[in-house]
Formats: structure tokens, sequence, C-alpha cells
């Protein structure tokens, strides 16, 4: 290629970018501002900064939002992200829910376990201690099975 076509053809591809990108902006401003403008009472939004609330009145550039019952804030307008389905919120409250019950259910599961196998654990306890003990009469850091660093005790320290 003829390095006299090269820097026009780059220049207009730069063009063509920086345009595309302007344009991009644009639309995201446009659909901000439309967002702002159709804010009304009663309406749940999310903050930029994560917050979910409820509109209760909106003014020139500000929002007051009822983020608890009872507890209204003032915000600017241009800090509300986006309008909040309801339906989908609750649909996460439920999968909150969910979550927690599941979670519930298995640390019952697991008490249980540990009550039909104390004696598996209670050789295993023993087998913890063995490894733990090793080079603790030299004064040095102690080091279990896996590895880990474990700090000799206060009284031990004080006497060194």
């Amino acid at each position: 290629m003829d390095p006299q076509l090269l820097l026009p053809l780059l220049i207009v591809l730069f063009a063509v970018m920086f345009y595309m990108q302007i344009r991009r902006q644009k639309k995201a401003n446009q659909e901000q501002q439309k967002l702002q403008n159709s804010l009304t009472a009663g309406d749940r939004v999310m903050t930029t900064s994560g917050l979910f609330g409820t509109v209760v009145s909106t003014a020139d550039n500000s929002v007051d939002l009822e983020i608890s019952p009872g507890v209204v804030t003032t915000w600017l307008s241009a800090a509300i992200r986006e309008k909040v389905d309801t339906e989908q919120d609750s649909d996460g409250e439920q999968a909150a829910a969910d979550t927690a019950e599941d979670d519930t259910a298995e640390a019952s599961e697991e008490s249980k376990a540990a009550k039909t196998g104390e004696a598996d654990s209670t050789e295993s306890k023993t087998e913890t201690a063995k490894a733990e003990t090793t080079e603790s009469e030299t004064g040095e850091a102690k080091t279990t099975e896996s590895g880990t660093e474990v700090a000799e005790p206060i009284e031990k320290q004080k006497t060194s």
C-alpha cells in the first residue's frame, strides 16, 4: 500500500471511531435524562451507589427517596441509575430466603453427621494434636500437617 494513502486512511478511521463514541455517549445521556424526567412518586429506584428507595417527591434536580419506612433522604436526580421492577425485587428477596433455608438445612445435616461420627472426630483431633506438638521444644514456630504456622504460647515467648 502506498504510504501517502496510509495517513489519510488512518485519519478517517479515527474520525469514524470518534464519531461513533460521541454518538453512543449522546444516546446514553438522552436515556438518562429521559429516566430522570419520568420519575414520579411511588417509583422504586436504585441509585448509582446501589441504594434502593422509593421516590417520595421530585424537584428541579433533586429527588426525595424513602429508603426505610419513615426515613427520607434527598438525592440529586443524576444519582438515580435506574428504575427497579417491583416484581424482580420480590423475586430476589424470595431467592435470598430460599438460600437461607438451604443453608439452615445443610447446617442441621452437618450437626447430625457430627453427632453420629464423634468417635471419628476424636481420633482426628488426637492426630492433629500430635502433629502440632512437633518442634514445640526447640523454640521454633510450630507447623501443623497442613503447613500453617502456629504461634508459640505467650508464656514461652516471655521466657525467651
